[in-house]
């Protein structure tokens, strides 16, 4: 299975400054990944807190099974 390079702290932050106002491209410029990456994090995790997201990851890993 493929390691994940960001963290779920990590993508709360990086959508966290979004909201506030920084503009997408220079984010992702800042933290190495694409818009795409970007925008399908903010369509599977906007709107949720570290906690929530933990959750969600959890629930997936254990239907996986």
């Amino acid at each position: 299975m493929k390691i994940a390079k960001y963290s779920d702290s990590l993508i709360m932050s990086i959508l966290k400054q979004a909201e506030a106002g920084t503009p997408v491209p220079n984010l992702c410029r800042e933290h190495g990944m694409s818009t795409a990456t970007f925008y399908k994090w903010k369509s599977k995790y906007g709107g949720m807190d570290l906690s929530m997201m933990t959750r969600l990851k959890e629930l997936e890993a254990e239907n996986a099974r």
